[in-house]
């Protein structure tokens, strides 16, 4: 699309935190041109077709580093359920689910997300193929794989962490068949990554399996590391180290590797993935449900880590992981820790903006792509509404939008140069259809679930609409 965008407010999230007012931006195709003054951008594209942004902020379209949107269907149950979630719930619940039924969940999570700013998801999980086309026709820019794993998840509850070469082999040979299929489609609005699922389910032939498969394809690398106290001890049982030394044991490491939580690394850890140039997919929101987020937050920044947000499970909202995220980093330490000097506090709301934007482009080797408002970057833009309460009085917007922003303030969102929200309407899905479709899913898949896995058990009254 051919458009200048008039008389708004930029935020550019790029190195200089640069910040206009009255300003204008045009995008030809998918691409950004101009950016700048009004007048001088208007005399460069006269003839272009206009947008008056009047009473608008432009902003580059937020990356969630770190997402899985068909678990949308857990959404407001295991938030407050104890006990360990990731292979009680999240693992069965996704193997109850039909093709279709991913489908559904994922276009929901990914038209939650549009609404919420957001215009890449990077989403590793299973039986990707199957949902992926669904989730490209919403419009979004995706970075997608096949979560790998050679011990199979369902059975590690039951606590058998032995090792099945089948089960590998076939989630090998979803990821590269998936590679193979969508990797550069749709207009290069879908790439892929390699992930391993996480240390405690993959062997060390799987870890050297998939890194040579990055290599070989030239893909950036994703893992969940440290996540829970039970891969952590699982780990600890079969080699004797910790997840992240395990990692470096097999070479594993790297400056192309996303790890997403570290929730339960060590400082001998953190010294560890610092050294090897590791990004960390902190999911600030997500991990803090059941309490805030238990992660060495002080020493990773010590450490120099490049950090990028994202959402990770029942949410795609980045307004939440912004907000939360800005005061789990700012009390990496304990309280008081993010005051830096007189005046100023660390992490900046600017900082924070960058965490959402552009170090989640870092994170899958797209930052010359996308992530700020620069000449020659995707036209991935977020058009915020400044007159709304949240917005005012705007005193220092970055401080608004990372703490009082949320997904009612987004105005409209543009991917790759084509509108997929235009004044809060979103154009590339029939929302009502699908928020209707997407519950009788829900209902269904959960009744399913119980019954194939009557050895999970659901509190008491939790769940009355299952038995309606």
């Amino acid at each position: 699309m051919d458009l200048l965008f008039t008389d708004a407010v930029l935020l550019s999230c790029d190195a200089h935190h640069r910040a206009l007012d009255h300003a204008a931006l045009a995008v030809r195709g998918n691409r950004i041109v101009a950016l700048g003054k009004r007048a001088e951008v208007e005399r460069q594209y006269p003839d272009l077709p206009r947008f008056d942004a009047r009473g608008l902020a432009i902003m580059p379209g937020m990356v969630n580093a770190h997402t899985h949107t068909v678990l949308m269907a857990l959404r407001g149950t295991v938030e407050d359920w104890s006990g360990d979630s990731i292979y009680r719930y999240m693992t069965p619940i996704s193997y109850a689910m039909t093709p279709a039924e991913r489908a559904v969940i994922a276009t929901l999570g990914c038209v939650e997300a549009i609404r919420s700013g957001t215009t890449t998801l990077v989403d590793p999980f299973r039986y990707v193929a199957g949902y992926v086309d669904a989730m490209a026709a919403t419009g979004l820019r995706l970075w997608v794989s096949e979560a790998c794993a050679d011990i199979d998840t369902r059975r590690i509850r039951h606590g058998d962490y032995s090792i099945d070469p089948a089960f590998g082999e076939a989630f090998f040979a979803r990821a590269t068949a998936l590679i193979d299929d969508y990797h550069g489609s749709y207009d290069d609005r879908v790439r892929c990554q390699v992930a391993a699922h996480a240390p405690d389910n993959c062997s060390p032939a799987m870890l050297h399996r998939l890194h040579e498969l990055a290599r070989t394809r030239g893909l950036s690398r994703t893992i969940h590391l440290s996540q829970s106290p039970l891969e952590v001890a699982a780990v600890r049982a079969r080699h004797g180290l910790t997840s992240a030394a395990y990692l470096a044991r097999e070479g594993f490491l790297g400056p192309d590797l996303i790890a997403a939580h570290w929730t339960f690394c060590d400082r001998a850890d953190i010294t560890l993935l610092a050294e090897h140039g590791v990004q960390m997919a902190h999911t600030p929101a997500s991990i803090s449900r059941r309490g805030l987020h238990k992660a060495l937050l002080g020493p990773i920044r010590d450490a120099g880590v490049s950090v990028a947000f994202g959402t990770d499970n029942m949410s795609e909202d980045m307004f939440q992981a912004m907000a939360v995220g800005s005061i789990a980093w700012r009390t990496g330490r304990g309280r008081g820790d993010g005051i830096a000097q007189e005046g100023g506090v660390d992490p900046s709301p600017q900082d924070i903006l960058v965490a959402a934007t552009r170090a989640g482009a870092r994170s899958v080797g797209a930052e010359q792509e996308i992530g700020s408002l620069e000449i020659g970057k995707k036209a991935d833009l977020t058009l915020i509404d400044l007159n709304t309460p949240a917005m005012r009085p705007m005193i220092r917007l970055p401080s608004n939008l990372v703490h009082y922003g949320h997904p009612g303030i987004v105005h409209s969102v543009m991917v790759d140069g084509e509108f997929v929200m235009r004044e809060r309407k979103v154009l590339t899905v029939d929302e009502p259809a699908l928020l209707a479709e997407a519950e009788a899913v829900t209902r269904r898949v959960w009744r399913r679930m119980l019954e194939q896995n009557p050895d999970i058990r659901r509190p008491e009254s939790e769940l009355p609409w299952l038995e309606g």
